[in-house]
């Protein structure tokens, strides 16, 4: 399994909003709204980094309201 951390940026008070919708993802095992520089982290555990990519590139991105994503694939 490999694990992965998506930090997300959102627009303006988007935050509660996307944080429902993203953790309805299927690979999506949590999701939380913090303070800082982004708005919300997500743990991603899936069975590939492919699956990582995916769920990152094309469906966290996806989501109406969602400005960026950095994603970090734990190595441990």
């Amino acid at each position: 399994m490999v694990i992965a951390y998506v930090m997300v940026k959102a627009h303006t008070s988007e935050a509660d909003r996307l944080k429902n919708t993203i953790a309805a993802i299927d690979g999506v095992v949590s999701t939380h709204v913090v303070a800082g520089d982004v708005d919300l982290i997500t743990k991603v555990d899936v069975p590939s980094p492919a699956d990582v990519k995916g769920i990152a590139a094309s469906e966290i991105q996806d989501v109406d309201g969602v400005e960026d994503t950095q994603t970090y694939i734990a190595m441990d």
